[in-house]
């Protein structure tokens, strides 16, 4: 076997392996599970999630996402926790343990110092009869059959699995808060992401200049307003209503006729009923219209009235493409 069969067959190996882990999850769940969401659910304080080793790097993933989604949360190192970090728990919170084993030394140490405080215990581990799992309110049994390490010994498939409930939790969580997109935009103002679920057309518009012209007004002006403006478009209206639009693509047409354009007027060359959007709609929706009507440009209104104009080149600077 070539190397390249060897590389793809260990990477599919490990994929069907831990595939077939996380599935089995599903068949592990327990009322400790429900219990468990509504225990965070119902309570005043944050969620403080610990772990060591592989564990924590996972805990630190979990508190992100509950973070992002509506659940304050914050990671405490296990060994970190027994030397200091402690006073990071409240009386309100509720504590996330993830191991494994559920039987490392600093586990040991760490669960009797939450259980003396009175704080509600969460565990996630692989063991729901070791110490943690023993010491533990609720347990989400994150068990797996073996690593995706061929010596059984690197975490793998288990860190997956933490990973995996931890998921599964927050999705939970994220449902029961009724957490919508506009929710999450809050907790995402910055990148691409935030900017499609918040971003307007007004938002866009109003940095850009406002190409107009009348109906009458001759070529000569509405080649000025498109080259001073610069958008490659200008609306043509009607007292303060769009009447067209004239595109620089339409002036190129236009002067590759052979026709006297000295008495052509605006009203002469634009394309009726442009395309347009509401001031007021989303940025993304002007990206959907863009890419529908093959366009790079769209007229703004504001109840009724021209407005300005959004262009592909705005969507693409705020990363809306």
């Amino acid at each position: 076997m070539n190397t390249v069969s060897s590389i793809l067959n260990t990477a599919k190996s490990t994929i069907a392996l831990e595939s077939k882990a996380i599935g089995n999850l599903s068949e592990l769940l327990t009322d400790d599970f429900a219990n468990a969401v509504e225990l965070i659910y119902n309570s005043k304080g944050r969620v403080i999630i610990t772990g060591i080793g592989k564990s924590a790097i996972i805990a630190n993933k979990i508190v992100a996402t509950l973070n992002s989604t509506g659940t304050p949360a914050i990671f405490m190192h296990a060994a970190d926790a027994i030397h200091g970090d402690l006073g990071l728990i409240l009386k309100d919170d509720v504590v996330i343990c993830i191991s494994k084993s559920g039987n490392t030394p600093e586990i040991k140490v760490l669960v009797p110092l939450i259980k003396n405080a009175k704080n509600k215990m969460i565990a996630i581990t692989g063991n729901k009869d070791s110490f943690l799992g023993q010491q533990s309110d609720y347990v989400l049994n994150a068990y797996v059959e073996q690593e995706a390490c061929p010596n059984n010994l690197a975490p793998t498939t288990s860190t997956t699995a933490q990973l995996v409930m931890g998921d599964a939790l927050a999705i939970c969580l994220l449902e029961l808060r009724g957490f919508s997109s506009k929710d999450f935009a809050k907790y995402h103002p910055g990148g691409a992401l935030g900017k499609r679920l918040y971003l307007r057309v007004n938002d866009l518009s109003s940095q850009n200049q406002k190409p107009e012209v009348h109906l009458d007004a001759s070529i000569k002006e509405v080649i000025v307003e498109i080259s001073e403006k610069m958008l490659g478009v200008t609306a043509v209206v009607e007292g303060d209503k769009i009447a067209g639009i004239i595109t620089d693509g339409d002036l190129r047409r236009m002067l590759s006729k052979s026709v006297d354009i000295a008495n052509l007027t605006a009203k002469d060359i634009m394309s009726t009923n442009p395309r347009r959007i509401d001031e007021d709609a989303m940025a993304v929706d002007a990206k959907e219209l863009m890419e529908e009507f093959g366009i790079s440009q769209l007229l703004v209104e504001h109840e009724g009235k021209y407005s300005g104009v959004v262009h592909l080149h705005d969507l693409i600077k705020e990363g809306i493409i």
